[in-house]
């Protein structure tokens, strides 16, 4: 089964992941970006009244025209940069059962890991 998600739904989906993913610090990854980026994304979304958490200001910088980078510090992987159209294009290409959960809000760590991998490895290679 083929789901085409719109980019906002892709959006959505890959922000909560986000919110949720926490768990790929276990497998020594974690998340880069240009500290610039990310001091103009938080202060547009401060200037439009909003109190942004660290995961919204992430994907405003995609928004905004910058990337983020998945680096791996224990295994090997090359860095995994995505910008804001890789999000439209891959988060669709999630495992069918872990997309239908995003998308039936049945999701958690897992299903968030699993998408998280999606997007910056087109693959999930971890867990």
């Amino acid at each position: 089964m083929k789901i085409n998600l719109t980019p906002e739904e892709s959006e959505n989906i890959f922000h909560n992941s986000l919110c949720n993913g926490h768990q790929i610090a276990d497998y020594g990854l974690h998340l880069d970006y240009d500290e610039d980026e990310y001091k103009q994304a938080a202060d547009r979304l401060k200037a439009k009244g909003e109190s942004p958490c660290l995961e919204d200001v992430w994907l405003e910088i995609l928004r905004g025209g910058g990337t983020l980078t998945l680096i791996d510090d224990e295994n090997g992987e090359d860095p995994s940069p995505v910008k804001l159209s890789d999000i439209h294009e891959r988060v669709q290409n999630t495992p069918t059962r872990h997309l239908l959960d995003a998308i039936n809000e049945h999701d958690d760590g897992d299903t968030a890991d699993v998408i998280l991998q999606t997007v910056f490895y087109g693959d999930v290679i971890f867990g």
